[in-house]
């Protein structure tokens, strides 16, 4: 389960998140969604470590993500994360790059790692391009490498940071079905989306922030269908 308690976090004197109070436990897809500037992505980077907090607490199985003595790079390798930007090595194939990790941060074998790296490949549906370059891949194809790099960690959870928002509306929804079979296989994901259909359809909750705040949290049918906040409905009238 990740755990977080009271947080607080700021960029100098911007008050981003005001006090998140929120339990995900394992199994679960909770989509955060919101306004720009809200602090879902700031979440994100305050879960993985990525950014120190101010107060509060945030555990991963127990571990406390921001204690002194917590070793944070053995941390991430259960938390795989996906950014808007895929920032995939250019000089290496989709097989090397998937490859790369497992090999240097876990020690496997380079033949265990290249196995690891084209199940994971075919995982996300890139099976045929093992051998592809990035920049012969489309923008769609390459968040998918993103992906699968994640998963190659065997990672317990996985964060999305608007992966499809840096892509073309016709590669959105390659990407999408690619989180869509995770989620049916059971994978514990958190993914900050501005894509309302995936929260509604594969969430099993749904988390609206609003200024730094979770407004409204509860399942789909009752964010989408029913929203108690005032603030959820003016926010959903606006993007639907």
């Amino acid at each position: 389960m990740i755990e977080i308690r009271g947080l607080h976090k700021y960029f100098g004197a911007l008050h981003v998140l005001r006090g998140i109070d929120l339990d995900v436990p394992k199994g679960e897809v909770l989509s955060v969604i919101g306004a720009s500037g809200s602090g879902k992505s700031t979440l994100l980077y305050c879960i993985n470590g990525l950014e120190p907090i101010q107060k509060g607490a945030i555990r991963v199985d127990g571990t406390d993500v921001h204690a002194k003595g917590t070793n944070l790079n053995k941390l991430r390798q259960r938390m795989g994360m996906v950014f808007q930007q895929w920032n995939s090595f250019p000089h290496l194939t989709a097989l090397e790059n998937v490859a790369l990790a497992p090999r240097i941060v876990k020690g496997k074998s380079r033949a265990e790692a290249r196995e690891i790296a084209a199940y994971q490949l075919q995982h996300v549906g890139l099976g045929d391009k093992l051998n592809a370059y990035p920049n012969a891949l489309s923008g769609g194809q390459q968040q998918r490498l993103a992906i699968a790099r994640a998963l190659a960690m065997e990672p317990d959870y996985m964060l999305f940071d608007e992966a499809t928002s840096a892509l073309d509306p016709e590669l959105v929804g390659e990407v999408l079905d690619t989180m869509r079979v995770l989620a049916e296989e059971g994978m514990t994901m958190i993914c900050v989306t501005h894509e309302m259909g995936f929260a509604r359809d594969v969430s099993d909750r749904v988390a609206y922030f609003h200024e730094g705040v979770i407004a409204e949290i509860g399942p789909p049918t009752q964010i989408f269908g029913a929203p108690r906040s005032e603030l959820t409905r003016k926010f959903l009238a606006k993007v639907r």
